[in-house]
């Protein structure tokens, strides 16, 4: 599986690194995962609808971050990809805490995608 990530993505994680410092790790652990299992699976993942787009985009919102002690997957990060699985690609579109930010950011998502 290849893994991209849009230039947001990288301003999002950039600056969720300040507060998470395990952050970076953490991602690649659910990397790990996703390469075995990269569809939606509730309830931890669910695809994203009504976009009127034909990319399956999906939404995790459990992801477990070791610098949320004693929290485990309920640490409200949230992470949104595309995945094309065709191409074996996953592109990483934004991650956010549930605290700074209700929903993901569709305008974000019918960008790159629509």
């Amino acid at each position: 599986m290849k893994f991209e990530e849009i230039q947001e993505f990288k301003k999002d994680l950039k600056s969720l690194l300040r507060k998470y410092r395990t952050l970076r790790e953490d991602l690649e652990v659910v990397k790990q995962i996703l390469e075995i299992m990269p569809d939606a699976r509730p309830p931890f993942s669910f695809r994203i609808d009504h976009l009127g787009i034909t990319s399956c985009v999906i939404k995790v919102k459990k992801i477990a971050c070791k610098s949320l002690k004693g929290s485990g997957v309920n640490s409200g990060l949230r992470l949104v990809y595309a995945y094309f699985k065709e191409e074996g690609r996953i592109v990483l579109v934004e991650i956010y805490h549930k605290g700074d930010k209700e929903v993901e950011g569709r305008g974000r998502i019918l960008k790159y995608f629509s």
